[in-house]
């Protein structure tokens, strides 16, 4: 909780400032009390009150004119409130590896499915788009609130050779920047500020089954993507347990010389992921996402990373991300909800000295006549 007027918080000397008027009023009159022969008559004259009942008003009383200074601050809450307009780019991964079967029917399959229920799930509102890497990156469908347009482009994603994560983060900082002037293109310097804490409502998905081969490198790309406020998401997907890879006629890309993936393709038999392999470049296994770098990048930019071994796992993951994503922050004042309470306080407070301290009526005997 933070405060609007700050410099108003003065107004709770008003607690203490009462407790001492209070204290010295009681001492007052201690020094002017009227001594009395019977102790009987003060106490028919006087109602009589238990201790906890003198005290309750007055405490009533203070923690009213407390919340009420607190109130005059302007006390402000933090809540997240769904996102009128946000833009999310969702980046997926065509590498060859998304051929490997180890998810049914294979990762690029299960991958399209998920974004698909993922795009139905998407409130009214909010824009999706589609970027594609492999050794680079495109924009496949620019960011829309069509959903049939990002679902009919799904079944055309191929598969291709290389993974360049840290090109696909800066290609969907490109397409966001296109539609939001607010965030800078990657061509423009921008220096963040570590100490803000407002993000964009834009965000970036990722979702790769291998390490990053080529291109910048995914750490550098989530600097830039932090620097605009924009939060990317990062989904690790595929099991380390080795598998055939197979994809159908139209999941399949030519690579160099026309190249399939079978038989002695640039894919099947002569050492196809070594150093001499189609996927050469930087080392690391391309069959096995690269988790420490994915959770790094999710770190740099305040997203959240998620590993998905199988089809089910991916489903949930994505399935999760509307609740994280399509949310933003706002101040939401609380004064008036502070003065009524305190206002109420009081009103009890007052009620209640006012009932117990009321006049009641002491019967008296009845006269009595002597005859002479």
């Amino acid at each position: 909780m933070s405060f609007a007027w700050p410099s108003a918080l003065l107004a709770l000397l008003a607690v203490p400032l009462v407790v001492g008027v209070a204290w010295w009023s009681r001492r007052r009159q201690r020094r002017a009390a009227v001594r009395v022969t019977s102790a009987a008559l003060v106490r028919a004259a006087v109602p009589g009150r238990s201790r906890w009942r003198r005290r309750v008003p007055a405490a009533l009383l203070l923690l009213g004119l407390a919340v009420l200074g607190i109130g005059a601050a302007r006390p402000q809450a933090t809540v997240a409130v769904p996102a009128s307009s946000t833009t999310i780019l969702l980046a997926l991964d065509v590498s060859g590896s998304m051929c490997s079967t180890d998810v049914q029917p294979n990762r690029l399959t299960a991958a399209e499915k998920a974004a698909a229920d993922f795009i139905k799930a998407q409130p009214g509102g909010a824009r999706i788009g589609l970027v594609a890497f492999a050794g680079i990156a495109g924009v496949l469908v620019p960011p829309t609130d069509d959903t049939d347009a990002l679902l009919a482009a799904l079944p055309n994603l191929t598969t291709s050779r290389g993974t360049a994560i840290g090109q696909a983060i800066l290609t969907s900082i490109d397409a966001i920047a296109d539609i939001d002037p607010a965030v800078p293109p990657t061509g423009v310097d921008v220096t963040g500020d570590p100490a803000a804490n407002a993000y964009a409502a834009d965000v970036i998905v990722v979702l790769t089954d291998g390490a990053n081969t080529q291109g910048v490198e995914p750490q550098t790309a989530a600097k830039q993507a932090a620097a605009r406020r924009l939060r990317v998401y990062t989904i690790g997907f595929g099991t380390t347990t080795p598998a055939p890879m197979v994809c159908d006629s139209s999941q399949i890309g030519d690579g160099p010389g026309g190249g399939r993936f079978g038989g002695g393709g640039p894919f099947g038999g002569g050492g196809p992921f070594g150093g001499g392999g189609p996927f050469g470049g930087r080392g690391g296994n391309p069959l096995v996402a690269d988790y420490a770098a994915l959770q790094q990048v999710a770190t740099t930019t305040g997203g959240q990373f998620y590993s998905a071994k199988d089809a089910g796992q991916l489903q949930s993951a994505l399935a999760d991300l509307p609740r994280a994503i399509t949310v933003t922050h706002e101040h939401r004042d609380l004064a008036a909800w502070f003065a009524g309470f305190g206002g109420l306080l009081i009103a009890v407070a007052v009620a209640l000295s006012l009932w117990w301290n009321r006049v009641r009526h002491v019967p008296t005997a009845p006269a009595t006549s002597t005859s002479p």
